[in-house]
């Protein structure tokens, strides 16, 4: 028990875990913003296709090798040490690393075999195959990076996770940016030193992605220099396990997360066939953007759709999911040590905090379209023109996906690891019917529909699995206040937009004016109804 307690103390708790977490993953995202932006006023809708590509065969192979794998560690860390067991978890970390350094590996050949026949006979972009190439080694080094990630969280420091973060996202928009810059401005060189490329949007695109690459070989070197000057953790008890029993006790925890994750990220692949292959039954009333040919139209839709709304989307869950992270290893020792109370406060703490974040988030982006994406990429005018609805659709998907990030970490800490799975099925499954049936009525923004339906789904599901496995009682009229409280935040924020479009202020005015107005009401109301709450528990 005392080496319990030691753990407790020099642990960081939930709060300070996940604000760590989440605030690297803001300053990551921002990165990958000053990145993914640039990016798409070089390349354009149709370039964007090309980067889209690459990343649609990439993300299935590295989240079966990758996503599940630091939370996996993060567990066996965190119960060894809970039990003073520092020379099992160093085992844990050099066994990770041996076995899931294959498993990259392998994964980059797959996507280097597969780069040829996939662009040319799966999506019909022969020019993609350069990109899906460039991207390939990336699987290898985010193997490493995530044990490294697992072993330092499941000890409760969030800071090697943090700092790698930022190496990351500093590497990839430096890298990513001067490459794609570089290709895009000297044509007539790139062409010369390689002869097969005809178009330099894909070379320009390919060129970029490689930052991707670099980027994760980036924060890979990062804890190659941290275990060269880190101390290991000495002393506690003997007991070691064998490498067979670690081995099947990863697999068998990061394998259903992976698998869960391919179907999640089978989405884009779902977007990709479907908008390309389904646009043209659509009767758009308006006319071609310049520079598109009719045969190009369908890659600009997907590469707008792809490159601009689904990473305007995917800002604020990618810092929520952090939440997740903070939650497992409190969720995972309260329901190992029967602490009730301590469960459904973990639980509580992680969930309402990513709805605090999602829901205003979701409403000033729906509210405020046309100038955040005017703000954003202001040399592709056309291509944000066509996002403006799809992005409005995308944000209640927004808000679920937030909330649902969480409670898919919770279930793996409680023991359900393959839940995930099953939920995701079921959203692919809805994503899939969605895009067929929506698409050639509403265009583009049927796919942006379908995918907040997924997501609608996928969060009731995970929710009731999670109720079910942990037994924990969750209070929704906190809930319930939020979403009032972003409602009320959207209907300020939209009056003072509306006032200031009618005088035609310049857009950043818009901007800043309509979210200090609107966020003004919300955390006022936050403070009213939820702050006059805990102050009374206490």
């Amino acid at each position: 028990m005392s080496n319990r307690r030691r753990f407790a103390l020099k642990k960081q708790n939930f709060i300070k875990g996940s604000i760590i977490l989440m605030l690297s993953a803001a300053a990551a995202k921002l990165l990958g913003a000053a990145f993914k932006i640039p990016l798409t006023n070089i390349l354009g809708g149709v370039g964007m296709s090309y980067f889209s590509c690459a990343y649609s065969l990439f993300m299935p192979v590295y989240a079966l090798a990758v996503t599940g794998l630091s939370s996996a560690v993060a567990k066996m860390t965190a119960e060894s040490t809970a039990l003073g067991m520092y020379r099992n978890a160093a085992k844990v970390r050099r066994t990770a690393l041996a076995l899931f350094s294959a498993v990259g590996l392998a994964g980059s050949l797959l996507i280097l075999l597969l780069a040829k026949p996939f662009s040319s006979y799966i999506i019909g972009l022969p020019e993609a195959s350069a990109a899906v190439a460039m991207i390939a080694p990336a699987v290898f080094f985010g193997c490493i990076t995530a044990v490294e990630r697992g072993y330092y969280e499941g000890m409760s420091n969030m800071y090697p996770t943090a700092l790698s973060q930022l190496t990351e996202g500093v590497v990839k928009a430096a890298a990513g940016l001067l490459l794609c810059g570089f290709t895009a401005a000297h044509p007539h060189t790139v062409m010369k030193l390689f002869p097969h490329v005809t178009d330099i949007r894909a070379a320009a695109a390919a060129a970029g992605i490689f930052g991707v690459t670099l980027s994760t070989a980036g924060a890979a070197l990062f804890f190659a220099i941290m275990r060269l000057f880190g101390r290991a953790h000495n002393g506690g008890e003997d007991h070691v396990m064998s490498r067979r029993t670690i081995t099947r006790e990863l697999v068998g925890t990061a394998l259903p997360v992976g698998i869960s994750s391919v179907v999640t990220n089978l989405t884009a692949l779902i977007d990709m066939w479907t908008v390309i292959g389904c646009i043209s039954r659509f009767d758009a009333a308006s006319g071609l953007p310049v520079g598109v040919t009719k045969d190009e139209l369908p890659q600009f839709i997907y590469g707008s759709f792809a490159g601009i709304a689904l990473t305007v989307f995917n800002l604020v869950p990618s810092v929520t999911n952090m939440l997740g992270k903070g939650a497992l290893t409190c969720v995972a020792a309260a329901k190992g040590s029967g602490d009730r109370c301590a469960l459904e406060c973990s639980t509580s703490q992680a969930l309402l905090s990513a709805a605090l974040i999602a829901v205003p988030s979701a409403v000033g982006l729906g509210v405020l379209a046309p100038e955040v994406l005017s703000f954003l990429f202001p040399r592709q005018s056309d291509e944000a023109a066509v996002c403006i609805g799809s992005l409005r659709y995308l944000m209640a998907g927004m808000v679920c996906l937030c909330v649902s990030f969480p409670l898919f970490s919770m279930l793996q800490a409680v023991g359900r690891s393959a839940a995930p799975l099953k939920i995701m099925l079921v959203g692919t499954a809805v994503k899939l019917a969605g895009n067929l049936l929506l698409i050639p009525v509403m265009g583009v923004d049927g796919a942006a529909l379908s995918t907040s339906l997924c997501y609608a789904v996928i969060l009731a599901l995970s929710l009731r699995a999670y109720i079910r496995a942990s037994e924990a009682r969750i209070t929704i009229a906190p809930f319930g206040k939020v979403l009032y409280a972003g409602a009320m935040c959207g209907g300020a924020a939209l009056l003072a937009a509306e006032v200031l479009r009618r005088r035609e202020v310049p857009v950043m005015a818009v901007l800043a004016v309509s979210g200090a107005v609107g966020g003004a009401v919300y955390i006022g109301l936050v403070y009213a109804l939820i702050g006059r709450i805990n102050k009374n528990k206490q």
